[in-house]
């Protein structure tokens, strides 16, 4: 399995609002890769339906956690990586099973829980080195650290 390379970008929502995080895979925004999926697949609604997690709006506990699949609040087997375009993660979430093994984290398993006819299977899955993924979460901690100040 050929892993991808993950990072978290980080921006503020206009003039110092909210902090939002994007996965970006192999250097392209998720949100794009999913829109893309979703448009091909000829999906309804599809294209400019996500937007990034924004983790004042709702506790997910340490983002490193979330994206170990490990949230604090009970969202069951699957762990929200993109919300709604509009900022609220559960009007329009994608959802994903988060696996983690000593080498890899895998994101697989994706849904949107508000059309669970969507079929995802093609969409991944999205292997990661699990140290470059460590990495990625240690930027993404220093770089809410340093917005939070």
């Amino acid at each position: 399995m050929i892993s991808k390379e993950i990072r978290f970008d980080c921006r503020q929502l206009g003039d110092g609002g909210a902090l939002v995080i994007v996965p970006r895979v192999d250097g392209t925004p998720f949100t794009e890769l999913i829109d893309r999926f979703e448009i091909t697949a000829g999906m309804q609604p599809a294209g400019d339906a996500y937007g990034g997690l924004i983790p004042q709006f709702f506790r997910f506990g340490p983002m490193r956690d979330h994206f170990l699949g490990r949230s604090t609040n009970a969202m069951g087997p699957k762990t929200p990586v993109l919300g709604c375009e509009c900022g609220e993660w559960g009007c329009w979430p994608l959802m994903a099973r988060i696996t983690v093994t000593a080498d890899l984290v895998i994101w697989t398993s994706f849904e949107q829980p508000h059309s669970p006819a969507r079929d995802y299977t093609a969409f991944g899955p999205f292997p990661f080195d699990r140290h470059q993924y460590d990495d990625a979460l240690r930027a993404l901690d220093a770089a809410i650290g340093s917005d939070e100040t």
